[in-house]
């Protein structure tokens, strides 16, 4: 949540002049009134006052859907009372979570048997699913060191300096270093061969972006994953790599099928994604995936049992809206794999400006010109 920087002056009034006659005395703004007012004074009060923000239909900007159909609307108010937490209460929720994760594992190609069921969660949003992810990785190359017998305090993660805000939060919240591959004139991503260079012992994973919140390209998973790769075979470590496919984890698999950034790359062990940006689902839903099931270290999933059976969590929060998980899982069955074709002849420049505003449509085949 964003921390309060208004200026909280108790002798500060609210003024309605447009509600009732309920109110025609000035509310605090920063006091809870002495009385009660009627529920439409409360409404309309509110209701005056939103209409000073901007209109959700005309941002482009922001990283979220802001129009749904309307049976999605109705299944969202339908559920918009139901704690996600309580699994044994609503288990069809549940199933529906299980259900996206993996539709995500398999589209990410997560080797996944006919049998088996994928491993991931929901989350309130990409910045929750990368911190579960850096979460993993940590707690992974701990176990590791102290097998060894080695040092285990100083972790750190290699990124590009394009990386998003969150990153930064997970290093600092958590107590791991960030360590940054500068970019270049011309070269706004992250360069793998100097991220490979700046890996180390303490390094729990290298962290690449599908989709840089700058430009919106895609960085080189496959190279990275060879490189890396060659690093591991002269040096023991086994260092792993995260994709944070938040801005386009709903778009690869589309629009260029053929490029490997997925589980596909051996060491690609978690993969996180943001359901609000090219899901078509209102803001407030991310996913992480992982690899398979020894990608995710037990002792981080929480057992709890005092809302019925016991109930498997690995979040960074409990209780959760179950709203934009059903609204995840009505576009995934409402759209498919290939069921609305578009195409969009735009000259190159306009590109990243068309991925950066999050056109909202699930594009499944576009037509670029230079």
């Amino acid at each position: 949540m964003a921390i309060s920087t208004t200026i909280s002056d108790s002798s500060e009034h609210l003024h309605s002049t447009f509600a009732s006659r309920y109110v025609r005395d000035p509310l605090p703004k920063f006091k809870m009134p002495e009385r009660s007012i009627p529920k439409e004074a409360a409404f309309q009060i509110i209701s005056d006052e939103l209409m000073l923000d901007g209109n959700p239909r005309l941002n482009l900007a922001s990283f979220v859907t802001t129009w749904m159909e309307e049976e999605c609307d109705k299944l969202i108010m339908a559920s918009v009372n139901k704690n996600y937490v309580d699994m044994d209460e609503y288990p069809v929720t549940t199933e529906l979570q299980n259900r996206c994760v993996n539709m995500i594992a398999h589209l990410f190609n997560a080797p996944v048997g006919e049998n088996e069921t994928a491993i991931g969660v929901g989350t309130v949003g990409s910045s929750e699913a990368i911190m579960l992810a850096g979460l993993a990785f940590k707690r992974k190359w701990q176990q590791k060191r102290k097998s060894e017998g080695k040092p285990y305090d100083k972790p750190n993660i290699v990124t590009g300096a394009n990386v998003q805000v969150c990153w930064e939060k997970f290093a600092r919240y958590f107590e791991v270093e960030l360590k940054e591959v500068k970019l270049r004139e011309g070269y706004y991503v992250m360069d793998p061969v100097k991220a490979v260079e700046m890996v180390d012992e303490n390094t729990i994973c290298v962290a690449a972006i599908l989709g840089s919140t700058l430009t919106g390209e895609f960085e080189d998973v496959k190279l990275l994953n060879e490189l890396l790769t060659e690093k591991n075979k002269e040096t023991g470590w086994g260092t792993p790599i995260h994709v944070d496919a938040a801005s386009g984890g709903f778009i690869a698999p589309f629009l260029y099928p053929d490029l490997k950034w997925d589980f596909r790359l051996p060491l690609v062990k978690s993969i996180n994604v943001s359901g609000h940006k090219y899901g078509l689902v209102y803001a407030g839903v991310g996913w992480v995936v992982w690899r398979t099931k020894d990608d995710l270290p037990e002792e981080l999933i929480f057992h709890i049992n005092y809302l019925g059976s016991d109930q498997p969590t690995f979040t960074l929060n409990f209780s959760k809206g179950s709203s934009q998980i059903i609204a995840q899982y009505y576009q995934f069955i409402r759209l498919g794999f290939e069921v609305i074709f578009i195409t969009i002849i735009i000259p190159c420049k306009f590109w990243v400006c068309l991925q950066s505003c999050m056109i909202e449509f699930w594009l499944c085949r576009v037509t670029r010109t230079s």
